[in-house]
């Protein structure tokens, strides 16, 4: 009567066997580690670099336990974390600032248990140590920049009707100059009949167009303004996230608070100086049109600007200061060869981007298409005293000059790169997003990893805690079922932390009370079986059928209180943020595995005990 079947039997304890596997990865500690990358794009992480690396530790005598070659960097294992700094500062040196070097920790992890998935799990800022930054967008200068391009493509766009102009732009509005007011009447009819002005008086929800002597103002609404701010936010929020993934930063919080700031914890990380280099990268395309031969002097000051090319000392070119597109409307970026062997950068676009690609490129067949590559180029050195110092240099530079053979659409490749370790540098850098504005850091924390060590403790001791007296109490209250009840919560807590470490999910101190309150909810859910097999016995069923029964008609009224409470921590998952975020993962995962122990696990051991043997009397 009380005997599962073998597959049933399998079935069980395989997932409990594969929960204790993938569960072992966190009873391994983590050692101090460095984290490099390049800052010069001109340079690739291979295979050379971990030699370099290699010979420069040897020199100084600084003994590690490993080096590994990642996709985006490299990671030095040390033993302890004075060879960690002593290192940091050798090879900081030795790059005269061109690496970013983070400190991190690495786990120690079997490579047999990494071949098979096996990870630890991901520790959050709280538990972990970290760096906590709160990061304020420069709208302003991003606005500045939107209304000067918008600016100068209204003057190209009147040119082309042979109405002359210049354009001034200022915080929230653009002055269109006219040398009389026959070309000012003129613009004013193109821009009111070319555009849908709404009942407002405003010019497709951007602008008022007043006019004062030989001058047109285009006054920037207060919606068109918030959704420029908008953009420029959500930009700067998804290239941060898309930056720290490529550079290898482990789970990572990047979000958005108020209207122009961002939030970004990096867990692990313990050298800011380091990570700021990192967040703050630089890397962006602009897309212009070469200047026209046939300019007059003052077209060229007002309407052009001048570009060094990257990979030709000594040349310029000329270019339009309408901006085309930015790396902005890039969502793809990969690096190749073309016809002819040379390096390229295969080159996809958003919807927005390849309209404004085929637009600018249709009447311009035969003109040439300038790329230009923004870099803010940050070198790390110390000073005499033995302080971190950084300088910072922005430059803007041609890598592509050709001419434009046919209407350019969403894919298209750029060339005129030298090396190949340049054009997949290149195509990293774009796939890692583009800051659309400046940031300032606005507050900066840091967790040291002896405050996060004493969360942990605290946690573990809080758990343990918890769960000894349950312990205890079921021991003393049920015996034998209690025992039973009791594996069954070990074998929760193994599983939930199994399916943490596969899933990736970070846990948090919250996490750690999500936890605490599962181990609640596993042994309520036994004592709600014990107690329906307690009546059954009073009410003079015989055992066997006394545990059947209790397990059965228990089933539902477990299920629904189990479900209630997970879809209240489904709502806080959604909705929440943080701290609430991290309770309601722990606390799901813990229903989901609390109800597979409570009833499968404890059964097959009740089982085990007397359903294999005849029972005249059962004390509960």
């Amino acid at each position: 009567m009380n005997q599962f079947r073998i597959w049933q039997l399998i079935l069980i304890y395989s997932v409990l066997v594969l929960g204790i596997l993938f569960a072992m990865p966190n009873f391994y500690p983590t050692k101090p580690a460095l984290q490099i990358a390049i800052g010069n794009s001109s340079s690739i992480i291979n295979k050379d670099l971990v030699q370099e690396l290699t010979y420069v530790l040897d020199e100084n005598k600084i003994e590690f336990e490993d080096i590994q070659l990642n996709e985006n960097s490299v990671t030095v294992i040390f033993d302890d974390v004075e060879s960690q700094l002593a290192s940091r500062r050798v090879l900081a040196d030795y790059s005269a600032g061109e690496f970013i070097i983070a400190l991190n920790s690495e786990t120690t992890t079997p490579e047999w248990l990494k071949s098979i998935g096996g990870k630890p799990v991901n520790l959050g800022l709280d538990l972990a140590g970290g760096i906590y930054f709160l990061l304020e967008v420069d709208t302003d200068l991003y606005s500045e920049k939107k209304f000067s391009s918008e600016g100068a493509s209204l003057v190209n766009e009147l040119l082309n009707r042979n109405i002359n102009s210049s354009f001034e732009s200022s915080e929230n509005e653009i002055k269109l100059s006219f040398t009389n007011q026959n070309s000012l009447n003129q613009a004013q009819e193109y821009l009111i009949q070319n555009n849908t002005i709404n009942d407002a008086g405003n010019i497709n929800d951007k602008y008022i167009i007043t006019k004062s002597e030989n001058n047109l103002f285009l006054s920037y609404t207060d919606k068109y303004i918030s959704t420029i701010i908008d953009t420029a936010v959500t930009q700067n929020l998804k290239a941060l996230r898309q930056r720290v993934n490529e550079l290898g930063i482990s789970e990572p919080v990047v979000q958005k608070q108020g209207t122009n700031r961002i939030i970004v914890e990096l867990p692990g990380v313990q050298d800011s100086t380091s990570a700021k280099n990192i967040i703050g990268k630089t890397a962006n395309l602009e897309f212009r049109l070469q200047a026209a031969l046939d300019l007059t002097e003052v077209q060229r000051t007002l309407r052009t600007k001048k570009f060094p090319f990257k990979n030709q000392p000594g040349r310029s070119v000329f270019l339009e200061k309408e901006v085309i597109l930015t790396g902005n409307n890039v969502t793809g970026a990969s690096s190749g060869f073309d016809e002819n062997g040379v390096p390229q950068v295969n080159i996809e676009l958003d919807q927005d981007g390849a309209k404004a690609m085929a637009d600018a490129t249709q009447g311009n067949i035969g003109r040439n298409l300038g790329v230009v590559l923004i870099e803010e180029i940050t070198k790390t050195y110390f000073d005499e005293e033995g302080k971190v110092n950084q300088e910072k240099e922005t430059v803007e530079q041609v890598i592509s000059n050709a001419t434009i053979q046919d209407v350019l659409g969403a894919r298209f490749r750029i060339t005129g790169l030298n090396t190949t370790e340049e054009a997949r540098e290149l195509a990293l850098l774009l796939r890692a997003g583009a800051l659309a504005a400046p940031m300032t850091f606005a507050e900066e924390q840091i967790i040291g990893p002896s405050l996060g060590q004493d969360n942990i403790d605290s946690g573990i001791k809080s758990l343990l805690i918890g769960f000894a007296l349950v312990f205890l109490f079921m021991i003393i209250r049920y015996r034998l079922f209690g025992l039973a009840a009791n594996i069954a919560l070990v074998s929760n807590l193994i599983l939930v932390t199994a399916i943490m470490s596969v899933f990736g999910a970070t846990l948090t101190l919250p996490g750690i009370a999500g936890i605490v309150l599962t181990v609640g909810m596993a042994v309520d859910a036994n004592v709600l079986i014990f107690a329906r097999i307690s009546e059954e016995l009073k009410a003079n069923v015989d055992p066997q059928n006394a545990i059947k029964n209790g397990f059965s008609k228990a089933f539902s009224t477990i299920m629904d209180a189990n479900i209630t409470t997970l879809l209240v921590a489904l709502i806080l998952y959604a909705i929440g943020t943080g701290p609430i975020k991290g309770f309601a993962v722990t606390l799901s995962i813990g229903i989901v595995t609390s109800i597979f122990t409570a009833i499968l696990v404890t059964r097959s051991l009740v089982n085990f005990i007397y359903g294999y043997r005849r029972v005249e009397e059962l004390k509960i």
